[in-house]
């Protein structure tokens, strides 16, 4: 299995810090955020690892180098000046990924921390995509999907289902077939910069697709989770690591 990291946001949110560091290699615990990751990654015997870069892109080299520190063989996929968003991101390294085939592939936010066995997920995901939600934080309180007691998930309760039943939150850590992007362009339709080359857009409307065919599955991580969009949720991040107080998501 191959893995991408996003790590091609520009980190408007956690300015001034990212002025000369983009946010992926922002320190948590004495390493740079994306280092937890790679850690990880490596673990469970990835081996290819590509990184898309766009907000001083210069600087992840400069820090990963090579990756081989960790066992890795990193691939830093370019974006430009403007980040092409999740959904054009993975597709603008899908060759890298998909190594010319059909192999899912492991993707993950670089501005998120998790406790989550990354080894746990499943190698073959039932479906276009296997997604990690958590329990809502408190900064994302309405939550992104459904997940039902199959494991399946879905953009809100169907019919005949429980009209209030709780959504959770994306975790930003899944694994996918490329299948999911093969019909990207009539999904995305005339959406701001879908005509751009490479397009941009964004993942949520391939998922939502896949999902009303009932093709996207799911888990819900109950462990340690933080979406590190704040320069306050980083200093509570990195003191929670450095065990001098709590997280908070």
């Amino acid at each position: 299995m191959r893995a991408l990291i996003f790590a091609a946001g520009l980190g408007e949110r956690m300015r001034p810090l990212t002025v000369h560091t983009p946010k992926p290699l922002l320190p948590a615990g004495g390493k740079p955020l994306v280092a937890w990751h790679l850690e990880k990654l490596a673990a469970m015997g990835v081996r290819e690892v590509a990184i898309n870069t766009s907000w001083l892109a210069e600087r992840f080299p400069q820090v990963l180098g090579d990756g081989s520190r960790w066992g890795l063989r990193l691939h830093f996929v370019h974006e430009g000046p403007t980040p092409l968003e999740t959904g054009g991101g993975m597709l603008h390294a899908l060759d890298l990924l998909a190594a010319g085939g059909d192999a899912p592939f492991l993707a993950v936010n670089g501005d998120i921390w998790t406790d989550h066995d990354f080894a746990a997920l499943p190698r073959e995901p039932d479906g276009l995509a296997h997604l990690v939600l958590v329990d809502n934080p408190e900064h994302h309180r309405r939550g992104d999907f459904v997940l039902d007691p199959g494991g399946r998930v879905s953009d809100g309760p169907g019919a005949g289902e429980d009209a209030h039943a709780p959504t959770l939150t994306f975790a930003g850590l899944g694994v996918y077939r490329p299948a999911l992007l093969h019909d990207w362009a009539r999904i995305i339709g005339d959406a701001p910069g879908a005509g751009a080359h490479p397009p941009r857009f964004r993942l949520p409307p391939l998922l939502r697709a896949a999902m009303a065919d009932g093709r996207v599955t799911g888990e819900h991580h109950r462990g340690r989770w933080t979406d590190v969009g704040t320069p306050e949720r980083l200093e509570a991040l990195d003191r929670e690591l450095a065990g001098t107080g709590p997280a908070r998501g």
